[in-house]
This record gives C-alpha cells, structure tokens and sequence, in this order.
C-alpha cells in the first residue's frame, strides 16, 4: 500500500472554495479510481490557510495510474488556482 502526503498553502480567500472543491469534486473523482484506498482533508489547526491532503492507494501502480488519468489531469487546473505553493511526501505503508 501507497500514501501520499501533500501540503497545500491556500490563498487565503480561498480557503472555503479549496474545501468545496475537495468535498464535492476532488474526492469524489478519485474515490472512483482503480486502487483507491481512502482520502482525507486536514486543515492545520495553527495556520488555517495549510491543508494536508492525505491519500491511499493499492500500490504505487494503481497511484501512478490516478496521477496520469484524464480525470485527475482535468482537475488540475482548477485545483492550481486554490493554492500557492504544496509539497508532495510519498511513503510505503508498513503497518
């Protein structure tokens, strides 16, 4: 099993849409791909403009497949918008 971590340093005034977009379009798209596991949104409770996304898949194969699909490519673009700057950790689950 696979899990990424990515930070997300939200524009400010964006931080509800960054949330709305996750909840209602982000999860959902990716809760359909081959090999996903679980996804979760945590805010930072010191900085309330930092998300961490974290997300499981099968294996890396299965995460590759989610990071190159049309779907998650087509999503990209609004998601860019949300935020300034993230920083992407990938570690393999040993238990």
């Amino acid at each position: 099993m696979i899990e990424r971590h990515i930070t997300f340093n939200v524009h400010p005034d964006r931080t509800a849409e960054f949330e709305r977009f996750f909840a209602e379009r982000y999860s959902v798209a990716m809760s359909q791909a081959p090999g996903f596991v679980r996804v979760d949104l945590l805010r930072e409770a010191e900085s309330p403009t930092r998300y961490q996304m974290t997300f499981r898949f099968e294996d890396g194969e299965t995460a590759a497949g989610w990071r190159t699909s049309p779907v998650h490519q087509a999503l990209q673009p609004d998601l860019a918008a949300l935020f300034s700057t993230n920083e992407i950790m990938g570690y393999a689950v040993v238990a």
